[in-house]
């Protein structure tokens, strides 16, 4: 009997002892749960924070263009409803950032111009574009098709130059601050609007000599400081190609 009990208690004590330590290792994994769950959340908290400092360090490399040459005029389309959205889009930027050295060449096209037309001004439409602003105008076209959507918005997840300075919508002004007929309004979708379309709508009388050569002027100005422009939009520029921007820029989230 006292050689059963005998057995019985330790019996009895590894299965305490068994459970004490199922208990410790539980606690153990729930610890390490714990501690991955927090290590997760510091991982996004400090992706949070660069893409805050990311925002913060393209803005330091931004500049006001008028700062550079005040001559130059900005109508901003996008902090008014004039434009394609019909809606104020910007909040916060109110003046055309772009960066410094983008700014730099778009002030010699203005030196350029006044020499050649005394008295006309460049003028900028939009330049800076947070990346926030280009998901709500991607998103809006929602129903043209995602490869034709790309011919009037950048996909944002793609990036446009506009997210980085290196892009200016733009045109020219005379002497009395009236914009010169381009044959189709800033933000107009229509093909006549397209660079690439300009000798076809010449050929049928809607886009007239005149109009034609107004888009010469401001491009072969604008070329003349190694502007690319886009084939859909005679108004945009782009200062580079979108990888030699990524390479050198960084990009803009959300309005500063």
């Amino acid at each position: 009997m006292v050689h059963y009990l005998v057995i019985l208690y330790g019996f009895g004590f590894f299965m305490l002892f068994s459970c004490v330590q199922d208990n410790g290792s539980a606690s153990t994994r729930d610890n390490s749960t714990n501690d991955a769950k927090r290590v997760n959340i510091n991982e996004k908290q400090f992706e949070i924070r660069q893409t805050k400092d990311d925002s913060l360090k393209t803005f330091t490399s931004l500049v006001d263009v008028r700062q550079l040459n005040p001559t130059i005029k900005v109508d901003l389309k996008y902090t008014t409803d004039d434009n394609f959205m019909g809606m104020r889009l910007y909040e916060k930027i109110d003046r055309a950032y772009l960066q410094k050295d983008v700014a730099q060449r778009l002030a010699k096209v203005q030196e350029t111009l006044s020499k050649k037309k005394p008295g006309f001004c460049l003028l900028i439409y939009d330049a800076l574009r947070p990346v926030s602003v280009q998901r709500r105008m991607w998103e809006a076209l929602d129903s043209i098709p995602p490869i034709q959507r790309g011919k009037f918005v950048s996909n944002p997840d793609k990036r446009s130059l506009h997210n980085m300075g290196a892009a200016v919508d733009i045109t020219i002004v005379d002497k009395l601050g009236i914009p010169l007929d381009m044959g189709a309004g800033f933000d107009d979708m229509r093909e006549i609007a397209y660079p690439s379309m300009e000798h076809y709508y010449l050929k049928t009388g809607e886009l007239s000599i005149q109009q034609y050569e107004n888009r010469l002027l401001l491009r072969k100005l604008m070329q003349s400081q190694g502007f690319r422009q886009l084939e859909t939009e005679w108004w945009h520029f782009n200062a580079c190609s979108r990888s030699k921007a990524l390479e050198t820029y960084n990009v803009l989230l959300e309005e500063f």
